[in-house]
């Protein structure tokens, strides 16, 4: 089975999660690309190749490269069906890091999924929302009957996080502020020019922002 990447015309690529797993794991062992390469059965070139650029592996090509690194092929991918993160053991000499607030709104300008929380009555509540950055904002779709809807202009704390199984990496991203709903003039706005999918489906039509007072983080490093 062939094992040519698939890297499509672009000269100018950053190393994707895969080549920093492969790389990492390969500089744990304390193995050379030539050694990797003769194990995983590889042009070493190949591999040079894998750890500097994104590159669509074959399922046996990826198979013979976890075997040559001691590892399984869902460690390198950061994949493990229906199983919560962070499982395994800690890196042999981890580092916990604060990140400043230009590096936390860099993570939160992508965009994505994260977790709100805020009191409702004597409960705390904590939900998983899509969300997006609109001019300093975090935006969020929901409807007019959710938990979220009912708190608005209320304080709240919001959560994003990422774990790198493979590598034994992680970040997170805290932010505090208030929430409110937006109205007319700057609903329709907002609507035009921010992109923010529900993943809940269903009309959710009521857009909420929230203005952060606090912006901090802390990453984990593990080479």
């Amino acid at each position: 089975m062939s094992t040519q990447p698939q890297t499509g015309n672009s000269t100018d690529r950053t190393p994707g999660d895969l080549a920093r797993r492969v790389r990492g794991h390969r500089e744990a062992l304390g193995l050379t690309v030539e050694q990797v390469a003769e194990r995983a059965r590889m042009d070493p070139d190949f591999v040079r190749l894998v750890e500097r650029q994104p590159v669509a592996l074959t399922g046996g090509a990826l198979i013979r490269l976890a075997d040559a690194l001691d590892t399984t092929a869902s460690d390198l991918l950061g994949a493990m069906p229906e199983q919560a993160p962070g499982h395994g053991r800690a890196a042999l000499r981890p580092r916990l890091e604060p990140m400043d607030e230009r590096e936390c709104w860099h993570l939160l300008e992508r965009g994505g999924v994260g977790r709100i929380a805020f009191t409702s009555g004597d409960e705390l509540v904590v939900l998983p929302v899509n969300f997006a950055v609109h001019d300093g904002r975090l935006v969020i779709r929901t409807a007019p009957s959710t938990a979220l809807a009912r708190h608005a202009d209320g304080h709240v704390t919001f959560e994003i996080d990422r774990i790198d199984e493979g590598m034994h990496e992680g970040w997170s991203v805290m932010v505090a502020g208030r929430a409110e709903v937006v109205t007319e003039p700057s609903l329709h706005l907002l609507a035009e020019t921010t992109d923010v999918e529900p993943w809940a489906g269903g009309p959710r039509d009521l857009y909420v922002v929230v203005r952060p007072d606090e912006v901090t983080g802390r990453r984990i490093r593990a080479w």
